[in-house]
């Protein structure tokens, strides 16, 4: 049912409240955490969570194992970060984002909880009202993923059934660590005493960390992909979906669809169906039929995401081309993705980019610049992004200037609108960089209201 007017702008200033907390930045440790579950009541203690971290996948395959325990009939919850377009993204129930209503009413039982001489973070707040909302609904089960690293990441107050990793690379050096290694036992931090563990593609320093943790809690059971499950890759399509084998313990499937574009899925949907083969020594049996529809049936927006021509709005001479978003925003994800596009038959690929000023944007954009024939820098309207005169330094002090031809513009619509009327309809256009910058791209797209503050 749609809200009143009355209703939508007091959503949109308990929104705005909440996004002033941003402003007191990050806190590492779980004592304030702790302190807000206490005066709120413990919901977490009350409920069946699963634990996922990782630098790349953890929310593909959040999606993905959420989707096998919703069509195994479990009323199953998923809190992941960041949004796209709406606050509402991050928690929902059974693919249903939380209700204007019930963030309105939860926020409205946080906040006289909160201290006001050391507020908790936005991440806190969001944390604990994921968590609430999951207990007023009598959630079975749900998935929570962790914001930054794991080990004093605020969803780590919680005690879960199953926890898992999906793989470990350079990201957030300046909280994380600046190693693979310090990054690693950040993350392994999610692992305890009693709780299965399962690891995806971990290597090197990251599998002997994760490893050694797994040992030090004496884990009842610990599943590592390439030891103690696999996955082949049968068949890629034009579109970049994949066909899959998995062997895991008990599961030998074979011709798995995945609804997923990318071969870097292969890897996240082993690892789903990892966990849901350990979640038969829990209370939550998942059925081979329930994951083999999951993979075909599972949305995940803004990753390796198609729009078709007919689908955006800019006008243009030569006839639209399909455009692609993808959310990578790390030197890894920006590799999985050149591996994507290297493969879809295209004559020019256009490229446009927007990349927060704080990241590695020679690296993140590397990978994916070496595939394109033009390039359009820009900026998400968000006050962390690069400005597109900034990309342009960046790219050029990494590697000298951009070999293609490119061009600035200060915002998305003003760049796709650039790409529509240059691409042909034989050509790509390809959208990354960035979350935010994918997030604001797809609200245009679908003629969506402007992103929410992220």
């Amino acid at each position: 049912m749609e809200m009143t007017s009355a209703k939508h702008a007091d959503y949109q200033t308990i929104i705005a409240r909440l996004f002033e907390l941003q402003k007191f930045g990050m806190k590492f440790g779980l004592d304030s955490m702790e302190r807000l579950l206490d005066k709120l009541g413990h919901p977490e203690r009350e409920l069946k969570l699963i634990h996922l971290a990782g630098t790349n996948g953890k929310g593909s395959t959040a999606a993905m194992l959420t989707e096998f325990l919703r069509l195994s009939g479990y009323k199953t919850g998923l809190y992941t970060s960041p949004h796209l377009i709406t606050f509402r993204e991050r928690i929902q129930i059974n693919s249903e984002y939380i209700s204007e209503e019930d963030v309105a009413s939860l926020s409205e039982e946080i906040w006289p909880a909160t201290d006001p001489d050391s507020p908790p973070t936005f991440f806190e707040f969001v944390t604990a009202m994921a968590l609430l909302h999951f207990r007023r609904r009598k959630t079975d089960v749900a998935v929570m993923e962790t914001g930054l690293g794991g080990r004093l990441d605020s969803t780590n107050v919680i005690s879960p059934v199953l926890c898992g990793i999906t793989n470990v690379g350079l990201e957030h050096t300046e909280h994380l660590g600046a190693t693979i290694d310090l990054i690693a036992k950040e993350k392994a931090g999610i692992i305890k005493p009693g709780v299965p563990f399962v690891g995806g593609r971990l290597t090197g320093q990251a599998l002997a960390t994760a490893e050694a943790k797994a040992a030090e809690c004496q884990v009842p059971k610990c599943l590592l992909l390439g030891r103690d499950y696999r996955v082949e890759i049968v068949e890629t399509a034009p579109s970049g979906r994949t066909v899959i084998n998995y062997a895991g313990p008990k599961w030998n499937l074979r011709n798995l669809r995945l609804a997923l574009a990318g071969s870097y899925q292969a890897d996240n949907a082993a690892m789903a169906l990892a966990m849901a083969e350990t979640l038969e020594s829990t209370s939550f049996p998942v059925s081979p039929e329930a994951a083999e529809k999951g993979l075909l049936s599972v949305k995940w927006p803004g990753r390796a995401e198609t729009f078709e021509p007919e689908s955006w709005p800019p006008t243009s001479p030569k006839g639209k081309a399909p455009l692609i978003l993808d959310g990578a925003h790390n030197p890894d994800g920006a590799k999985a993705l050149s591996e994507l596009l290297a493969a879809v038959p295209k004559k020019e690929l256009h490229l446009i980019t927007g990349v927060m000023a704080d990241k590695d944007i020679g690296g993140v954009l590397a990978p994916v610049l070496q595939l394109a024939d033009r390039l359009y820098l820009t900026r998400p309207a968000y006050h962390r992004a690069a400005s597109p005169e900034l990309l342009l330094a960046r790219l050029t002090e990494a590697a000298g200037p951009p070999k293609c031809p490119h061009a600035l513009f200060p915002t998305i619509p003003e760049a796709l609108t650039a790409a529509a009327s240059a691409a042909g309809p034989s050509d790509l256009v390809v959208v990354c960089g960035s979350l935010f910058t994918v997030g604001e791209t797809r609200a245009y797209l679908i003629g969506s209201p402007a992103v929410e503050s992220n």
